[in-house]
Parts: C-alpha cells; sequence; structure tokens
C-alpha cells in the first residue's frame, strides 16, 4: 500500500471514529466527564505514564520484526490503554461512558486488522 493512501485511510478513520463517538454518546445519553475531575485522577495518571514507558521500552523491539508482530503489537497495546480507561470510568463515574469506550476499543482492533489486511 502506498503511503499517501496510507495516511489517507487512517486520516478517514479518525474523522469517523469522532463523528462515531459523538453519535454512539448521544444514543447512549452520555455527557462526556474527565476522570482527572475525581478520585481517580492519580491512579489515572500513573497509569498512562506506566503504559506509555512501557509501550516505549518495547517499541524498538517490535520494529525489528514483521508486520504481523507489528499489528499485534498495537492490538495489545490498544486493549490495554482503552481497557485501562473503560475501568477507571467504570469506576470513578457515574455514567455509561465506559460502555462508549469499549465500543471504540471494538472499533479500534478491527480498524488495525483492516490496516494490516491492506499492507
Amino acid at each position: 500500500m502506498e503511503p499517501l493512501m496510507l495516511i489517507v485511510v487512517l486520516t478517514l478513520s479518525l474523522l469517523l471514529f469522532i463523528a462515531l463517538e459523538k453519535l454512539i454518546n448521544k444514543l447512549l445519553g452520555v455527557e462526556k466527564k474527565k476522570i482527572s475531575t475525581t478520585s481517580g485522577k492519580n491512579i489515572d495518571r500513573r497509569g498512562r505514564i506506566i503504559l506509555a514507558v512501557i509501550f516505549l521500552c518495547t517499541l524498538p523491539f517490535v520494529i525489528t520484526k514483521g508486520i504481523n508482530s507489528n499489528k499485534w503489537y498495537w492490538i495489545v497495546y490498544l486493549i490495554l490503554l482503552l481497557g485501562f480507561q473503560a475501568i477507571l470510568e467504570w469506576k470513578h463515574l457515574n455514567s455509561k461512558q465506559y460502555v462508549s469506550t469499549l465500543i471504540f476499543l471494538i472499533l479500534g482492533v478491527m480498524l488495525i486488522f483492516f490496516i494490516a489486511y491492506l499492507i
């Protein structure tokens, strides 16, 4: 796949995800809240930092592997990041915002499989 085509697919996917987020939140009746305004602020911050450090430390090892390893690396990272976010939303926010996050987790994994299929 050409780099330009990949950029177009990623840009369109991003725009679609933004529109879907607004639609899903409207259908679920969810008012977007941030975890940083609750008691889970420190847990959220520390968890994201730990995940980012692990991600950045393992990235050089995965880049040298094949496409299949890269695909699974991004899928695992997405599951960890959005799964962590959904758990914190479920525990600290009194809304169904975690359902929206789980829907985007599934859509994100499907998008990674689709892009890997195109490559």
